[in-house]
């Protein structure tokens, strides 16, 4: 089974590490206690969306691009493939999207 929360701490440990930061640095940044930064990036516990903003700026990272990689991961792990683009209608305000009433 895929979990969000584990594809999320691996998004977040790999992009901290590429940048070679210690995780003291990034908590710092953003204002979040190392150990709970921790637990987040091995899967253990579920960002809050506030914190995840935190988080991402203290990376230097669009909020898009974590979930968007979060996604792909998904995706690889589903065996589903996920179209670069947004399909038609699906682009403008006036279509829901798939299952929204």
């Amino acid at each position: 089974m895929v979990l969000f929360r584990q594809e999320l701490g691996d998004v977040l440990r790999d992009a901290r590490r590429s940048q070679g930061r210690t995780l003291r640095q990034v908590s710092s940044d953003a204002r979040v206690s190392l150990g709970y930064l921790s637990e987040i990036e091995r899967g253990q516990k579920e960002a809050s969306s506030e914190l995840l903003v935190s988080v991402t700026e203290a990376l230097g990272l669009p909020l898009s691009f974590v979930l968007r990689e979060v996604s792909d991961r998904i995706a690889v792990a589903e065996r589903v493939t996920i179209p670069d683009t947004v399909p038609e209608g699906l682009a403008d305000d006036a279509s829901p999207l798939v299952g929204a009433h």
